[in-house]
């Protein structure tokens, strides 16, 4: 039994020495394609390890759109804008009133020319000092408040903030030019109860302004303040408000 059990094995174990013996070739050509075989399920994974190679097409219109948006405004802008603009405004003639009742005025407001017009209660002729200060502060609080917007630290840009700073040039811009000769002008008066002239004023409030504009103008942070890129490639340059 032990006999018979042994002579297949020795058999086999032959056959089998047999085999290895005479094919080295086909056992080679086995082990190289296990060796292979993990290289080429390696080459057909799925591509996602590797980015696709995007369309110079469909690159561009994605430029494009992320341009657009970098210069798009942010949602309501333009009002924000506007409310710092009027904000400016009203602070200049709260400083007017505020001021003739600090030196004993009696502020009224009128009608000047379809314009609206607060009046001092002050006689210029007689208390030409407390008319000064009445008719200088609208213009001092503008300028003192774009100056703090642009000197105290903080995140700067915004659109409620740009109107503000927009509001105080816009208006100095006017007293300085068209508006420095007219009958309830502020540089007229301050140039009428002062030793200043109506040149002195438009250089000190003018300079201002000026600085002022130049100082936005070099902050990154008021990006397109004045003039903004056309977001149609090739267009030039926006300039001013757009109303619609």
């Amino acid at each position: 039994m032990i006999h018979s059990l042994t002579t297949p094995m020795q058999s086999g174990f032959t056959d089998k020495s047999l085999f290895m013996g005479h094919s080295p070739p086909f056992v080679a050509i086995a082990f190289a394609a296990l060796i292979a075989l993990p290289t080429s399920l390696r080459a057909q994974e799925p591509a996602a390890r590797t980015p696709a190679a995007i369309p110079a097409s469909l690159a561009q219109d994605s430029t494009r759109a992320d341009t657009a948006r970098e210069q798009g405004r942010p949602r309501h802008y333009w009002k924000k804008f506007a409310a710092g603009f009027a904000s400016s405004i009203l602070a200049h003639e709260g400083a007017h009133i505020v001021t003739a009742y600090a030196v004993g005025g009696h502020p009224t407001i009128g009608i000047n020319k379809g314009r609206p017009t607060v009046y001092s209660g002050i006689s210029a002729k007689l208390q030409p000092h407390k008319q000064f200060l009445f008719s200088s502060m609208g213009l001092n609080v503008q300028a003192a408040l774009d100056e703090g917007i642009l000197d105290v630290p903080h995140r700067r840009g915004a659109p409620f903030e740009r109107g503000v700073l927009a509001g105080g040039i816009a208006t100095a811009l006017f007293y300085v030019t068209i508006g420095r000769t007219a009958s309830v002008s502020d540089v007229d008066f301050m140039a009428r109860t002062s030793s200043l002239s109506k040149t002195d004023i438009t250089i000190i409030y003018g300079g201002l302004a000026a600085l002022h504009a130049f100082r936005i103008h070099k902050d990154e942070r008021y990006a397109d303040f004045f003039v903004r890129p056309d977001v149609n490639a090739g267009k030039g340059l926006k300039v001013g408000v757009n109303i619609q």
